[in-house]
């Protein structure tokens, strides 16, 4: 029988003793078995709930999420804005910590999580973003586009809401928001095939998202933003100090540009053989 290692109590790596803080996490997961139990173990203990939304999963996924106490549910998919809320609907806690499946919150975040709840920051502030790291090629990526990457992820729950379009899902907060120092980890693709299968996933968001704004294909746009996002990455953003890795992510954002802008192109210019003639 596998088994997850979580912790049970709330003591934590550091010897310092705390009662769990008002903070329900949430998450959605489909086939998360991989990373789940990295995610789970960084909330576990200092968190007072845990809530995970799952839909289809074929693997332990929802044994590995009630492993760790967590809260399960299984949901039809819809998109992204939709199966976070869903999340966010069933948190009971006074605050809530939004996290993606791939994702770890490191011991010096918890450190400061800890310390902005022990503080007055719960009574001037709606919520908190902090910087987002990736481990990305056997390396952390620490310029470019990809960092920092700050992420509103702590927020006081009946405040905050997922919104944004396809494309792109984050949380709105009404009111201050407080900017923490540490880093959240993320861990997004264990292969390249990986990486390049979600960028063709991004750019079906992208057409449907532009459909709805009723968009159009612009020749500008297709042909300046692909070298302009290289450029900003690789060389404004200093993405070149991340080595061989730094320039795939500038290259490899430069070709999702083009291909989120071709797919109106294409929108408008169907594939379709032309008939043959008799």
């Amino acid at each position: 029988m596998t088994t997850y290692d979580q912790p049970r109590s709330s003591q934590l790596a550091n010897g310092i003793h705390t009662n769990p803080l008002p903070i329900s996490v949430s998450l959605i997961a489909h086939n998360e078995a991989a990373n789940l139990p990295r995610c789970l173990r960084s909330v576990a203990g200092w968190t007072s709930e845990i809530v995970v939304v799952t839909n289809d999963c074929t693997d332990d996924t929802v044994k590995i999420a009630q492993s760790f106490g967590a809260k399960t549910l299984e949901n039809p998919w819809r998109d992204f804005q939709t199966q976070k809320n869903v999340s966010l609907d069933a948190c009971t806690q006074p605050w809530v910590l939004a996290l993606d499946a791939d994702e770890e919150i490191s011991s010096a975040l918890r450190d400061e999580l800890i310390a902005f709840f022990n503080g007055d920051a719960p009574s001037r502030f709606h919520g908190a973003d902090f910087p987002r790291k990736s481990w990305f090629l056997g390396r952390w990526i620490t310029h470019g586009d990809w960092y920092p990457d700050r992420c509103l992820r702590l927020f006081r729950r009946g405040s905050g809401r997922w919104g944004g379009d396809l494309a792109h899902t984050h949380v709105i907060v009404d009111g201050p928001v407080m900017r923490l120092r540490a880093d959240l980890h993320h861990y997004s693709y264990a292969t390249l095939p990986a990486q390049v299968f979600k960028i063709s996933r991004q750019s079906d968001d992208f057409l449907r998202a532009q459909l709805l704004k009723k968009k159009r294909w612009s020749l500008l746009a297709t042909f300046f933003r692909p070298p302009w996002r290289f450029f900003r990455a690789y060389v404004l953003r200093l993405g070149f100090l991340d080595g061989f890795p730094g320039f795939y992510i500038a290259a490899s954002t430069a070709f999702g540009a083009l291909l989120r802008y071709s797919r109106l192109y294409e929108h408008a210019h169907p594939c379709t053989p032309p008939a043959e003639k008799s």
